[in-house]
C-alpha cells in the first residue's frame, strides 16, 4: 500500500469537502480514506488512474511531490516530461 498524506486541506463549503473524497474514491487505484491520508493500491497504477491523482493533487493543493514514486518506465515519457503543468511542483526541478 502506498499512503498519501492530505492534510491541510482548505475545502470552500462542505459539498466541496465532500467532493474530495467522493472523486478520489471513483479513482480505480484508490483503497480507501484513513483520516487525512489516502490509501493507494501500489505503486504500479494505470495512467488515467495517476492523471486522477494528478488532477486531485492540484484542484485541492495536495502536496504533489509525493506522486513522483508512481514514476516508472511506462509512464516517464509523460509523466516525467518538463513540459507537463505539474513536472516542477511533482519533480522539485525543470530538467
Amino acid at each position: 500500500m502506498v499512503y498519501l498524506d492530505c492534510s491541510g486541506v482548505r475545502f470552500g463549503s462542505q459539498l466541496d469537502e465532500k467532493h474530495l473524497f467522493e472523486w478520489a474514491r471513483e479513482i480505480s487505484c484508490v483503497v480507501r480514506w484513513e483520516q487525512d491520508t489516502l490509501v493507494v493500491r501500489s505503486r504500479h497504477i494505470s495512467e488515467a488512474a495517476l492523471r486522477d491523482l494528478l488532477a486531485l493533487f492540484w484542484r485541492y493543493n495536495i502536496p504533489m511531490g509525493q506522486l513522483a514514486q508512481f514514476q516508472n518506465s511506462t509512464n516517464e515519457a509523460w509523466f516525467a516530461a518538463p513540459h507537463m503543468y505539474w513536472h516542477k511542483i511533482v519533480f522539485g526541478k525543470a530538467t
